[in-house]
């Protein structure tokens, strides 16, 4: 017999070894995240975890229903309009392509609809018949400094005859300067005629009327600069008209182009499912902010004009709804940077801005939060808020009832690209006698573009955001909190699968579920080197509320209430109901929404007949005109689906 060599009982017993030891390097970190991946999708699934945090669900829809989410509203019919225009793609804006999509939660069935401008940066808000008004939006794209081929500037078109009626030019009109250098119109546009006084009381005197147009330069290069205020000849005018018609400049630089707003307005209707013209605003505007008043008129204000430029505050107007038709105010002139948040309180013509916004514009000037007066046109500051320098991309929201007039500032960042981000939760009731923030909650990172969704149950959903500016570095939070004002404590909600920052938005939708859409990072690496792309997966989230036992239940409710008047629901369950909550549907964009608010109602049950005796608020400043959703909630915090309710 032979026995074996020290050398073949190594290869014997070594080899073996090792190889297992490479099969296991090799394997046991991947199983290792299988098993970790499972478990952590038990716990998600856990009926515990759920009627603790809640759920999310991610939802794709077939490819030729996607769109880049811009603005997102839910209506009176149930179903949300998601409004994309160019979703911030230039090649869609230069083909023309503008996109809106009709969502239909309780069936998710999709339908495009006709949109008839580039409605990307509108402002919006609901009208007393549920109409959702739209106006505003994209003229034109930025063009950064090192971009820009062809000087352009800002070309004051006026008209010195009274004579005959507005004279219209298309774009590509060309402007002929003293030296032979041309400069064509890059929009279609209106030169009304001239003003003339009455005669009776003294000689006649004639005010030249005037319209801005945006100019590019026919050539390019510098050769095409202009320094100083110079008279251009429309090309194609003789005679008379080419006297009294012509073009004024400053400046035509090579400087960096901003984005230009419309004038376009509209008003979506929820019935028919498609966008309505009215009148034009007498502004452009490029990121306004929309506010519903008790009247039922609309106060526009902010935004970036057909040139580019922050509106500075001198052409704040209204739309009257009932004559589809917009007044200027400059009784009313107040300077906002772009996308303020506004907020009607419970005192009629008093306002309240939080000081969020969306940026556009000095840091020092429109910052500060406050009330702003409309009865006399005076604003006065208030003190107490943190962070004061990283307002842009925080949300402000009530929290709880509208009636208790707490308002929520969440978030934010720094100025521009500023890589600061708030962690910041401060709020203020608006009924103290001397109104300031104090300290609420602080979130567990800082968070830009948080978006808040106010809950039948009283509490805040606040959810997604990111710590640095559009997501850099991958710093999408992936997080979710909820907020309960009485209290005023956190506790974790189930974290959003999906991350989602700039353009995203958030709305409760009538069974009590949240949906969020959008986001628009810069970047999808690490390292900041690989361009992002948009996110056009939806995701809805089921509070935990859906999973602490069986909805209460309420009968038919009328499809029409009277404010301040009294309704009677039926309900088997009349009598564990604890609270009865009007909601006004949610229009957001930008971390904006000033639409949404929870209205307690007052109310008799009566057991014995199942009867619910509905006492509705009577003050317009609390609960103004236009639908809402009608919620009751049981002593469990559990609420009914929302029973959709028009208050005239």
């Amino acid at each position: 017999m032979k026995w074996p060599t020290m050398r073949n009982l190594r290869q014997r017993v070594l080899l073996p070894v090792v190889g297992v030891s490479i099969l296991l390097s090799a394997n046991v970190p991947p199983l290792y995240d299988f098993t970790s991946t499972w478990l952590h999708e038990r716990e998600l699934n856990s009926v515990e975890y759920q009627r603790a945090h809640g759920y999310w669900r991610i939802l794709e829809l077939p490819e030729s229903q996607r769109v880049n989410a811009i603005h997102a509203a839910l209506l009176p019919t149930g179903k949300v309009l998601l409004i994309a225009g160019s979703g911030n793609d230039r090649e869609q804006f230069d083909a023309g392509t503008f996109k809106t999509l009709l969502f239909d939660p309780a069936t998710e069935q999709t339908e495009l609809v006709p949109t008839p401008e580039d409605l990307f940066c509108s402002g919006h808000a609901f009208l007393a018949d549920g109409n959702l008004l739209v106006a505003g939006g994209t003229q034109r794209y930025e063009v950064l400094e090192s971009d820009v081929e062809r000087a352009g500037g800002t070309m004051l078109v006026k008209n010195e005859s009274p004579d005959g009626g507005p004279r219209s030019f298309v774009k590509g009109t060309e402007f002929v300067a003293p030296d032979g250098r041309r400069y064509t119109a890059g929009h279609d546009f209106v030169v009304p005629p001239a003003t003339k006084s009455d005669e009776s009381a003294g000689p006649a005197v004639v005010t030249a009327s005037e319209t801005q147009v945006w100019v590019d330069a026919a050539g390019f290069g510098d050769e095409y600069v202009v320094d100083g205020q110079t008279q251009y000849r429309v090309n194609g005018l003789v005679g008379a008209d080419a006297r009294n018609v012509y073009g004024l400049a400053e400046a035509i630089t090579m400087d960096k182009q901003d984005y230009q707003g419309l004038e376009d307005a509209f008003e979506f209707n929820p019935y028919t499912e498609r966008y309505e013209r009215v009148d034009d605003m007498h502004v452009k505007r490029w990121y306004p902010t929309m506010t519903a008043l008790p009247d039922g008129q609309v106060l526009t204000v902010a935004g970036l004009d057909g040139s580019g430029q922050v509106l500075d505050g001198t052409q704040n107007e209204i739309y009257d709804p009932e004559t589809k038709s917009w007044t200027l105010r400059p009784d009313l002139e107040r300077y906002f940077p772009t996308y303020p948040s506004l907020f009607q309180t419970a005192t009629p013509d008093l306002l309240f801005y939080t000081g969020s916004n969306a940026g556009y514009g000095p840091d020092d000037q429109g910052r500060d939060p406050g009330f702003w007066d409309l009865g006399d046109n005076t604003f006065t500051e208030v003190d107490g808020l943190r962070d004061t320098d990283q307002l842009e991309t925080s949300m402000s929201a009530w929290a709880g009832p509208v009636q208790e007039q707490r308002i929520m500032v969440v978030g934010g960042g720094g100025v521009g690209e500023s890589a600061l981000s708030s962690d910041r939760i401060d709020l203020i009731d608006l009924t103290a006698e001397d109104p300031r923030f104090t300290a609420g909650p602080d979130l567990p990172d800082g968070t830009r573009y948080p978006n808040l969704v106010q809950l039948p149950d009283d509490t805040v959903l606040i959810t997604n955001g990111s710590s640095d500016y559009r997501g850099r570095g991958l710093s999408d939070n992936h997080d979710a909190r909820i907020y309960h004002p009485d209290s005023n404590t956190l506790t974790p909600a189930a974290d959003p699968r999906v991350g989602r920052n700039y353009h995203s938005a958030a709305l409760l939708l009538p069974d009590g579920r949240v949906l969020t859409v959008g986001s628009d990072p810069l970047f999808r690496d690490a390292k900041n080197s690989i361009s992002g792309e948009f996110e056009q997966r939806l995701e809805l989230y089921s509070p935990p509320y859906l999973f602490r036992g069986t909805r209460p239940v309420v009968g038919a409710v009328p499809q029409q209430v009277e404010r301040g008047g009294n309704v009677v629901v039926i309900s088997p369950d009349v009598d564990r109901i604890a609270a009865i909550r009007l909601i006004r549907p949610g229009a957001a964009t930008h971390m904006l929404n000033n639409e949404q608010r929870s209205v307690a109602v007052d109310f008799t049950a009566t057991t014995a007949t199942g009867r619910l005796e509905l006492d509705l608020p009577g003050e317009a400043t609390i609960l103004p005109s236009g639908p809402y959703l009608l919620f009751a909630v049981d002593v469990d915090g559990v609420p009914s689906v929302g029973a959709p309710v028009m208050v005239r």
